[in-house]
């Protein structure tokens, strides 16, 4: 006997039929918006436009810097850098890297733990202040300082295909359905692109600070010169800032900065570019 009345059937089937005409067309506009992309620029990206959005809600001005360039205007140095840095087999995946990601979770497991021990341990320092304090006949005695476990560095493991398939397309918000939607853009953008036109793409619109986008922009802000001119220590230095741009704009003479920053250099010299 079926659990859904047949008066019922009809709509849901038609409900059905619809859902998935719509995730169709979305599926063939994200296919035009990428064949598009081999031959022009992205106007924008999703990450921008939200960006644009946050800036001027909070700050009520905007102060934006982006400036396309060809592929063949920036710096080698920056591609290898970056490539380095964020996904050192660019060039041999096709969009997605499982060893990567497996390493990924591995890491973020330990420091789940790493920061629950911490949590546990802070509690019982607390509750054992709260007991002190509550036997102690001083009436005056100051409150116990709140403790508070350091959150959990969380590592992505992302290519640099899926970022860029973010970044293009998406929200930030981290739902199942957000990251497979994802995993079908990276796909299609390894389909319908090589690899030099997905890292082109790439370097013209990622975040390098706030307003700042994409590799001559951060170049000129940073250090006054073209991305085609930039050394070997100084795309490191941006390579190194891209998972967390806004932070490392304001602090620019950050130890971790400069010594991630002469690893990358290290080995840029064995990293293949597109």
């Amino acid at each position: 006997m079926s659990l859904v009345p047949r008066s019922l059937l009809r709509p849901l089937f038609k409900l059905l039929i619809l859902l998935l005409l719509a995730l169709l067309t979305l599926q063939l506009y994200f296919v035009g918006r990428i064949a598009l992309m081999a031959l022009l620029p992205p106007e924008s990206t999703a990450f921008q436009r939200s960006e644009i959005y946050r800036v001027v809600s909070t700050t009520g001005s905007l102060k934006w810097s982006q400036s396309w360039v060809p592929y063949s205007q920036i710096s080698v140095n920056l591609k290898r850098a970056v490539i380095a840095s964020e996904d050192a087999s660019f060039t041999e995946h096709d969009g997605l890297d499982l060893e990567a990601l497996e390493k990924a979770w591995g890491k973020n497991a330990v420091a789940e733990q790493r920061a629950q021990k911490q949590a546990d341990q802070l509690a019982a320092e607390a509750a054992k202040r709260h007991s002190s304090k509550k036997n102690s006949s001083t009436s005056s005695a100051p409150a116990p300082l709140k403790l508070v476990a350091k959150a959990p560095k969380i590592i992505g493991g992302s290519t640099i295909t899926q970022q860029l398939a973010k970044n293009l397309f998406l929200s930030g918000e981290r739902t199942l359905l957000r990251k497979s939607e994802e995993l079908v853009l990276t796909l299609l953008l390894e389909a319908m692109l090589n690899k030099q036109r997905i890292l082109e793409i790439y370097l013209n619109n990622v975040e390098w600070g706030e307003g700042i986008f994409g590799a001559e922009a951060a170049a000129q802000h940073y250090f006054r010169k073209p991305a085609a001119r930039l050394s070997p220590y100084e795309a490191a230095r941006l390579a190194v800032m891209l998972p967390r741009p806004r932070y490392f704009e304001t602090r620019p003479n950050s130890d971790y900065l400069a010594s991630r920053a002469n690893t990358i250099v290290a080995r840029m010299g064995g990293v293949d570019v597109p």
